[in-house]
């Protein structure tokens, strides 16, 4: 599956500029395309400077705004983010022509942070315009929901989390969720090591969008996992699992076959990376609420055999047993059983709704603070009316 990859603000940069890495990745080490262009938009010239892959001219690196933010940025105010890429949209669409590969993009994926400014209110707003333009081709949207301690310190990152995720809902066809919060145990501190946190977000799609674009016979699974069959799984609320199962050794052509044991531990594994994937998808949610869910398994051809497949088909039948449930294989790693896993048209997102309630609670307690900071404002006007003006 070939991406167009299109970030806004810090978070989405970054995020995007991975994604253009990743790019690099496949066509170096497989010879193969899956990132045809990569882009950041953002109002803020220091974060745009601050990015390693994407292109450094002007229409890939792209600064919106900067008669309004004089090139620093919206301060958090999603509303005028998404009024500034709103003006700025011809010019991100005009950037996006200019791929030299464009037509054989399969979709597009927005990227941005919920609880920011550019991003949180530029998002859905390029979603809908690329929507409107391309018609014939999906428009997926990534968003990075905050940390916990954001959400705790500040109150404007709950309401742009919320107006952002669902502005995005009504905009794009599916929504991958991202909780950074669950990427921060995995022992990756947030001033030194967001880099690495950038890389776990976007690793888990390396095999899901190289799987398609392979060339080499070798490399070609018996059930290949291609760009029609990520479109059709993909809808409304979605997340992304991977999971790593290490083998032990892998058997060389002139040893002797392998007794039961061994038999039954390397079918094992396929649960394992099984049991992985599941225990770290983007978001915490539960199986048996997706609507339509895909698996990606990839190991040396000789580990792919009819009974892991069917175990590993068996197993996630029970989990998500009202999920219409695409499967693939993908002769790739050595000595690993990787699995990729997504769950679509999620009926039920806890995060999300938690977002939305407690949104929804605080209008009343945000509406009774401005009117008494205008009430005190006035008390203040009117203590000063008979002062004399030196204007």
């Amino acid at each position: 599956m070939k991406l167009v990859v299109v970030g806004l603000g810090q978070c989405g940069g970054r995020v995007a500029d991975e994604f253009a890495l990743m790019g690099k990745r496949a066509s170096s080490q497989r010879g193969i395309e899956i990132i045809t262009g990569a882009f950041a938009v953002n109002s803020d010239e220091a974060d745009l400077t601050g990015l390693r892959t994407i292109r450094s001219d002007f229409q890939h690196r792209i600064l919106l705004g900067g008669r309004k933010t004089g090139g620093h940025g919206v301060g958090k105010i999603n509303e005028l983010g998404a009024q500034i890429i709103r003006e700025g949209v011809d010019k991100v669409i005009d950037a996006i022509r200019t791929t030299k590969r464009f037509y054989e993009t399969d979709a597009f994926l927005i990227v941005g942070a919920a609880a920011g400014g550019t991003g949180s209110g530029g998002l859905p707003v390029i979603s809908e315009a690329i929507k409107e333009r391309y018609i014939d081709k999906p428009v997926y949207a990534l968003i990075v929901l905050p940390f916990e301690h954001e959400e705790k310190n500040e109150e404007r990152c709950i309401y742009n989390t919320a107006t952002c995720l669902k502005s995005a809902y009504e905009a794009a066809d599916a929504v991958f969720l991202i909780d950074n919060q669950r990427y921060l145990r995995k022992d990756s501190s947030l001033i030194s090591n967001m880099d690495k946190i950038n890389r776990q977000i976007v690793d888990p799609f390396y095999n899901l969008l190289c799987a398609g674009e392979e060339k080499k016979r070798k490399r070609i699974g018996a059930r290949t996992v291609d760009a029609g069959d990520i479109v059709q799984t993909l809808g409304g609320w979605t997340v992304i699992g991977f999971g790593r199962s290490t083998l032990a050794t892998i058997r060389l052509p002139w040893e002797r076959a392998r007794d039961f044991r061994e038999k039954g531990k390397e079918t094992h594994k396929g649960i394992e990376a099984m049991d992985e994937a599941l225990s770290e998808l983007s978001v915490n949610c539960k199986p048996r609420d997706a609507g339509s869910a895909l698996y990606l398994l990839s190991a040396p051809t000789k580990e792919m055999n009819v009974d892991i497949l069917k175990e590993i088909g068996d197993y996630f039948r029970e989990l998500a047993e009202d999920a219409m449930i695409r499967a693939g294989d993908y002769p790739r790693e050595r000595a690993e059983v990787n699995i990729t896993l997504l769950l679509s048209q999620l009926s039920d997102v806890e995060r999300v709704r938690d977002f939305y309630y407690r949104v929804t609670e605080s209008i009343p307690t945000m509406k009774k603070r401005h009117e008494e900071a205008e009430a005190k404002l006035r008390e203040i006007e009117e203590a000063s009316k008979d002062i004399p003006s030196l204007l």
